[in-house]
């Protein structure tokens, strides 16, 4: 079992920035890969970042490539995502999941933390 607790939303300004944090634990969550994934209302649940816990291995959806970068703590078990230039369209449920695989596809995707909302306002 893994878990994940994600922290760090909110509401910003359209062009502010906001972290994310999503914190992991269990006996096995160091041989998942981690990622951040969002869903808006009515719409899938989208991929936005995925990184190894060595860093080794990092993917962005192109709707965010420059404006976040995701990053990983090892010592305190956690993963990070920055968000900068944020935009209106970046509002949604944000979650972090973890997969055996370094995939965008959110099926791929064995455990899921509860969700954080980020808003952003225009």
């Amino acid at each position: 079992q893994v878990q994940l607790v994600e922290s760090g939303g909110g509401l910003v300004q359209a062009g502010g920035s906001l972290r994310l944090s999503c914190a992991a634990s269990g006996r096995t969550h160091i041989n998942y890969n981690l990622g951040w994934f969002r869903q808006a209302p009515g719409k899938e649940r989208e991929f936005v970042a995925a990184i190894s816990w060595s860093a080794t291995s990092i993917l962005y959806a192109d709707s965010v490539k420059g404006r976040f970068t995701i990053s990983t703590d090892n010592a305190e078990n956690t993963v990070y995502l920055q968000m900068n230039s944020l935009k209106p369209e970046d509002t949604a449920v944000h979650y972090c999941g973890a997969s055996r695989w370094m995939v965008k596809d959110a099926s791929m995707y064995e455990y899921w933390g509860q969700g954080i909302q980020v808003t952003v306002a225009s």
